[in-house]
């Protein structure tokens, strides 16, 4: 199948790290929905079983011991994606740090690719989280989407299974991977045809 009509690599990448956190029941159901399609796969990479490292290395200078066995984790797998959908609450206005960690190791990775977000927590939904990611991801030249998904008071959002409450919910999934895989398939059809230009 020639890549450009491929099923889209999406890479789901789980921002919180915090113990007891209710981020894996987002992912699970987020990564359901793509499973569901026939035009998409998903790649689940979940921050606290892939932890990078938190001290980067002088500009020109090699990385800290470990360092590349970490990123060897993470790196070819974001590299591979198409893709990316960002699953994230709201920590004091804003996202958590292991998610922007893992932003900032890399930069080519994130290129000329389009990126969606689900976000959660209280009243806010996690949306100024997903607000700062929006401005951080255009400085690397990645193209974020327009639809989200948000889940405010999110515990009360699922059930005992995982699935949720309001249908609604399942319906604008439904439209954030509509819109992921038209920017997915524009994007990639692109760079096969041009080299991205940073």
């Amino acid at each position: 199948m020639p890549a450009t009509t491929a099923p889209l690599h999406v890479a789901v990448l789980a921002g919180s790290t915090r113990e007891g956190r209710f981020g894996p029941v987002v992912t699970k159901w987020l990564s359901g929905h793509i499973e569901q399609r026939h035009d998409m796969s998903a790649d689940v990479i979940d921050l606290a079983e892939t932890p990078l490292p938190t001290v980067f290395p002088a500009f020109g200078r090699q990385p800290p011991p470990g360092t590349e066995e970490a990123l060897a984790l993470v790196t070819p797998r974001l590299a591979a994606a198409d893709a990316f959908v960002f699953v994230t609450p709201e920590y004091n206005h804003s996202y958590p740090a292991p998610l922007k960690n893992a932003i900032d190791w890399h930069n080519e990775q994130w290129h000329g690719k389009p990126v969606a977000f689900v976000s959660y927590g209280g009243l806010s939904g996690g949306l100024r989280a997903v607000e700062h990611l929006r401005v951080v991801m255009a400085e690397l030249n990645a193209t974020t989407i327009r639809n989200t998904v948000s889940f405010h008071e999110a515990w009360s959002r699922f059930d005992e299974s995982g699935a949720v409450k309001d249908p609604a919910a399942d319906t604008s999934a439904k439209a954030l991977l509509d819109q992921l895989a038209w920017w997915g398939h524009a994007l990639r059809t692109a760079k096969a045809l041009h080299s991205y230009v940073a």
